[in-house]
């Protein structure tokens, strides 16, 4: 058995019914100081989870056992037990384990978590989208055609990279991915968005395309396109307007909240 002031608990909603403040798959990391990382929906029902925890943590101190530690389970009937308004009822798992391996496991869940993005365009709400996004559980693909566009000291989370022509990073960065289009200009917008509806006819498979512009833009890239021999049901996985529908504001930062709100609407793995 590991050193006992080593080890931590894997807390995990394992089922939900009814209203709850996370869905089945959300997770924590709790030690003896505290909660670590991660989060099973804040308020009393976290509260009593971390402390529960703790407890057993605390127990596990006073124990001279050798023996294999198995997860637990506990149901928590939010409106009767902690007076939460959900009404709902949640089975929280606690599964003791090393340290080391709760690290991991922490790293691994942070990484799997995010959501794979890559973004054409390093212009004003290119710069807002990464400002704001890359505290967010997303991976960031970057990409300019242009030098000296990225800023200094950018988290990991953030990949950036210069190519000339700017669609030919389409072949390696969009696969399994969303995909924004808002590059400086309009011909550098059709050339990324053709390459990638070639590379779908190919096989290739975006999660989502968003293109900036507006209806007017849109339709004059969707005639060229079908001129070119694409069709209405290709066209249609193309997302432009990007954003929230009915947004007026084309303040930078108000137009990359939209793009980040609807991503997170978008993305079926978001908050898992």
């Amino acid at each position: 058995m590991p050193q006992l002031n080593r080890l931590g608990v894997w807390v995990e909603v394992r089922a939900v019914r009814g209203s709850t403040p996370r869905e089945a798959g959300a997770w924590m990391s709790v030690g003896l100081s505290g909660l670590l990382a991660g989060t099973v929906g804040g308020g009393h029902l976290e509260f009593d989870a971390i402390a529960k925890a703790q407890a057993f943590l605390s127990e596990l101190q006073k124990s001279s056992s050798v023996d294999p530690l198995p997860p637990f389970e506990h149901t928590y009937k939010l409106g009767p037990h902690l007076g939460q308004c959900c009404g709902g009822e949640v089975l929280l798992q606690f599964t003791p384990m090393p340290e080391n391996e709760l690290q991991q496991l922490v790293h691994q869940r942070l990484q799997s978590d995010k959501i794979p993005v890559t973004l054409f365009g390093a212009g004003h709400i290119g710069h807002a989208l990464i400002a704001m996004g890359q505290r967010l559980p997303i991976h960031w693909w970057w990409i300019d055609s242009r030098d000296g566009v990225f800023p200094s000291g950018l988290g990991s989370s953030v990949v950036c990279e210069h190519s000339t022509p700017v669609h030919d990073a389409v072949d390696d960065a969009v696969q399994g991915r969303h995909v924004l289009i808002m590059s400086f200009s309009h011909s550098e917008d059709f050339d990324i968005l053709e390459r990638i509806l070639q590379k779908m006819s190919e096989g290739m498979k975006p999660l989502s395309i968003g293109l900036i512009g507006s209806a007017t833009k849109w339709s004059s890239f969707k005639s060229r396109l079908m001129r070119k021999g694409y069709s209405e049901e290709q066209l249609a996985q193309v997302r432009c307007p990007v954003g929230l529908a009915g947004l007026r504001s084309k303040e930078p930062s108000v137009v990359a909240l939209s793009v980040l709100a609807e991503l997170f609407a978008l993305n079926p793995l978001s908050g898992h």
